[in-house]
């Protein structure tokens, strides 16, 4: 079993209510939450489907996969030797420790941890 697991997509948008609304009412996904004019988060089964605005997106623009891990910093250090990049190296916010990367081929990923507390 791996110590890496798809949790989240996050994608972008410029109108949070209408994203909300095409997920909630024309798919039927339940909201999970809301954070203001800029983020929210509904629920897709298995996956986390979060809608971001610059505000908030990690990579505005792109649709970028967030996959929770065991440990940021050595999946971050990972990536980097896989030919991967560092967009944001580890860090801790809130709730959790994250790192922003691309993959070897350009493709964008959060690396998230929840944090002990």
């Amino acid at each position: 079993m791996s110590d890496h697991e798809v949790k989240m997509i996050v994608l972008s948008t410029d109108n949070l209510d209408e994203s909300i609304a095409f997920y909630t009412d024309t798919l039927g996904f339940p909201l999970k939450f809301r954070d203001g004019a800029h983020f929210a988060a509904v629920d897709g089964g298995s996956i986390t489907v979060a809608l971001a605005t610059k505000v908030d997106h990690p990579i505005h623009g792109q649709v970028v996969v967030g996959v929770k891990t065991t440990d940021v910093d050595a999946s971050a250090k990972a990536v980097e030797a896989a030919g991967g990049g560092i967009v944001q190296p580890p860090y801790d916010d809130a709730h959790e420790r994250r790192a922003v990367v691309y993959d070897n081929k350009g493709n964008g990923l959060v690396l998230y941890s929840p944090l002990q507390r």
